[in-house]
């Protein structure tokens, strides 16, 4: 159950509401007037609450759980138990977080206020409402959209764009791009910091001059002290509706394409391309000016050192066909225990 110190809930709300915000059905037998006041994990929940079950290994907490009401597949609804009151749909998880979401909706800012702390440019644009938290620094020319929220101890260099209805957490530092519309960019983010990129000699490295930007699309989340460095010449970009992890590095010049999904300590190197819908799994690395085909999905602590091809999903180091990955893990496995070795 969530604590009311820290998340603000609304409700109750029927079940013929829930449907409709859950983009689910009313089971035949349930009354769509009964009333849901929260959501809880099955194990969890109360006569009050609503719940939801799409995996099968917990049929038996989904038979004994106390929920008043739960979302289900159809294939599910005979094993419920008596009195349970149902939501069938096709996506039980999308249609709870659709429904958590309105009851725990994110905080929006409804007015603006500025901490008398903040340290604000006269030639920043800030469109109204917005919230500024204490000791944030807003260069010049910065220009910020409406409903946006930046947080304390916030740095925005120079010209820096931020769009509509964009969280900006505590500590981040933005220069050298632009962030598109509704984007939750987390604690202690660096966005648009230098690149990698110097010559290497014996004569000692020289530093390449990075003169691109990042460009973040519209609905990007950005894990907790995650840095993007901005391109050296070419821009840095994460397409629209990505979803990066805690601690994760992209170096410059670097295109992710739209709604890829990066989990945390991966690395992607300079010059790498993912095309649309590709996964990096947890600690999972990807070589320079390689493309990343799209919907390619690559298991935690892999890495990737040539091109792949549509749909590939890879393991190991260097990155094989996941099947091949495991059989060759079985091999190793059955060599480990020949006793001749």
């Amino acid at each position: 159950m969530a604590d009311e110190k820290f998340f603000n809930k609304r409700g109750p709300f029927t079940l013929r509401e829930l449907a409709d915000i859950g983009e689910s059905e009313l089971d035949s037998n349930t009354d769509p007037d009964i009333l849901i006041h929260d959501v809880a994990p099955l194990e969890k929940a109360t006569s009050s609450d609503i719940s939801f079950l799409d995996n099968p290994k917990y049929i038996e907490t989904f038979s004994n759980s106390q929920a008043k009401a739960c979302i289900v597949l159809s294939k599910m609804i005979s094993q419920a138990p008596e009195g349970m009151s149902l939501l069938v749909s096709t996506k039980p998880y999308r249609s709870y977080a659709r429904i958590a979401n309105m009851f725990y909706p994110d905080k929006h800012v409804e007015v603006t206020n500025h901490h008398s702390t903040a340290v604000i440019s006269k030639t920043a644009k800030i469109a109204s409402p917005t919230f500024i938290g204490a000791n944030a620094v807003i260069s010049d020319g910065v220009e910020v959209g409406s409903f946006s929220n930046i947080g304390s101890g916030v740095f925005i260099g120079d010209m820096v764009n931020i769009g509509e209805g964009t969280h900006i957490g505590e500590n981040a530092s933005l220069s050298h791009c632009n962030i598109g519309n509704n984007c939750n960019i987390h604690p202690g983010v660096r966005i648009g910091q230098r690149g990698f990129g110097f010559d290497m000699s014996s004569e000692g490295h020289l530093d390449v001059a990075q003169l691109g930007t990042v460009i973040v699309g519209d609905n990007v989340e950005i894990g907790a002290n995650s840095c993007i460095d901005r391109g050296s010449g070419p821009d840095t970009i994460i397409g629209d509706g990505c979803k990066i992890d805690n601690l994760v590095q992209i170096g410059h010049n670097v295109q992710i394409g739209t709604g890829c999904v990066v989990v945390a300590q991966a690395g992607i190197a300079g010059s790498a391309s993912l095309e649309k819908f590709v996964v990096l799994g947890g600690q999972s690395g990807v070589a320079g000016h390689i493309r990343i085909a799209e919907g390619t999905q690559l298991a935690g602590r892999s890495g990737i050192m040539r091109n792949t091809s549509t749909g590939d999903r890879l393991a190991g180091n260097p990155a094989v066909p996941i099947k091949e990955f495991f059989r060759q893990i079985s091999i190793l496995s059955k060599l480990s225990k020949d006793k001749k070795l």
